[in-house]
């Protein structure tokens, strides 16, 4: 028998036939224009849709203006760095999160003006260009060496710089690479006030995979702690803090199980719900001790649903083997070995799930799409979708035996064009 300290895990949840139906629904009764832009571009093709990406962007702004004083929104390029899909997203109020010299580049082309720059390990090149942008550009210091080098750049340009500064929510494993341990913050704030030529003024942290607010919440109550502990000057100085990123959309986690077309779920919840969590955190641990702006970094919950990957079927092997025009390039790992994404015949449509193996043409076993497949049938030339795939697929393509495929863009049921290479 288990002692009482033995932790047994929970069972599986999982997904319902249900709500995989209300998933592709929408995407089946959409076929004809789907099927119109395949044959216009040919495949594989990713597909953007930037009415759902407005409709996702103006969602998650609603839902935490309405409830906090004074906000900004960065959508973080490092989930989809399509330069078309993040220069949509300035044109509906968002700034952008860059992790990276060439994000930052990007960004700066784009015309953003306002840019924060995050991650650990930024480069003297990378801290040079930014400081060229010291109106567009808030650098989030990620450590005091960091501090340092940049102080080194601005001497030489006689400039200041404003900047924030990370800490480090989870010190625990891999996590501890980023940001500065809360107990160091004052000292690091004293440090930085010295170096003459950073311009103070707050905090981020951030946390990832969150399918619900909990993390958020809990570490907002933290850091409330460690405010009321801070001097006047520091609390003066704040300008913003900045909760992150990593919100999951409401659909969750979908992960393959040993059974055969019986998915597991790891349950999301609403951006209304996390909204109504995290506002209320805020007010109570945050916005007593310092009136700033509230920061956030989405990604994933953005821009997840707006993109879609087309592909064609090349080859049909056996009734439950095909081999279609596209691999794992084109999400830039083996994804669909773990994780469940619907895939969907929009040829021979149906809300019925055959068992058959979708797999690539890369010479390579790993080359899976999924085991199985929503249609009447499946034959040589049938167009495939697989939905919502716009969060950390385009960005980690891949230029690996098969070319990347090319992007279209549908602004409605009855515009769509391709962007050019």
């Amino acid at each position: 028998m288990p002692t009482a300290k033995t932790q047994i895990p929970p069972p599986p949840l999982f997904l319902s036939r249900e709500k995989v139906v209300e998933f592709i629904n929408p995407y089946l009764k959409n076929k004809g224009v789907y099927l119109d832009i395949a044959k216009a571009f040919g495949s594989p093709l990713y597909v953007l849709e930037t009415d759902v990406l407005a409709r996702k962007a103006d969602q998650f702004r609603a839902a935490f203006s309405h409830r906090l004083p004074e906000t900004a929104f960065f959508y973080a390029m490092k989930s989809n760095n399509l330069p078309h899909l993040s220069g949509h997203l300035l044109k509906h109020g968002f700034g952008l999160d860059v992790s990276s010299g060439v994000e930052l580049s990007v960004a700066l082309e784009l015309g953003a003006s306002s840019i924060i720059f995050s991650g650990p390990g930024k480069t003297i090149q990378e801290l040079a260009l930014a400081a060229r942008h010291p109106d567009r550009v808030v650098i989030l210091l990620d450590s005091i060496g960091e501090a340092k080098r940049l102080t080194s750049v601005l001497e030489e340009r006689q400039t200041r710089m404003p900047v924030g500064l990370r800490l480090n929510n989870n010190p625990e494993g891999l996590w501890r690479k980023f940001g500065v341990l809360p107990e160091h913050l004052l000292s690091a704030f004293k440090e930085i006030e010295t170096l003459g030529r950073l311009d103070f003024q707050g905090l981020q942290f951030h946390s990832s995979w969150n399918l619900n607010p909990d993390r958020q919440t809990t570490f907002i109550k933290k850091l409330g702690e460690i405010l009321s502990s801070m001097p006047k000057q520091f609390l003066d100085a704040v300008k913003f803090i900045d909760i992150g990123g990593g919100y999951w959309p409401a659909q969750g986690e979908w992960l393959l199980s040993n059974m055969p077309q019986n998915y597991i779920i790891d349950p999301g919840v609403s951006i209304d719900l996390f909204a109504k969590e995290l506002s209320s955190a805020i007010k109570a641990h945050i916005l007593p001790l310092t009136q700033c702006r509230i920061c956030f970094e989405p990604g994933r919950w953005i821009c997840n649903d707006a993109m879609h990957i087309l592909i064609q079927v090349v080859d049909c092997k056996e009734k439950d083997l095909v081999i279609t025009d596209a691999g794992g390039n084109t999400v830039g790992w083996e994804r669909y070995e773990t994780d469940y994404c619907p895939v969907l015949n929009l040829t021979r449509p149906s809300l019925s799930e055959k068992k058959c193996r979708i797999l690539g043409s890369l010479c390579t076993p790993h080359d899976v799409w999924g085991y199985a497949y929503f249609g009447s049938g499946i034959k040589e030339n049938d167009i495939l979708m697989i939905p919502a795939q716009g969060a950390y697929t385009y960005s980690l393509r891949q230029q690996f035996i098969k070319p990347i495929p090319r992007v279209a863009v549908k602004e409605s049921s009855n515009r769509y064009f391709l962007l050019p290479e």
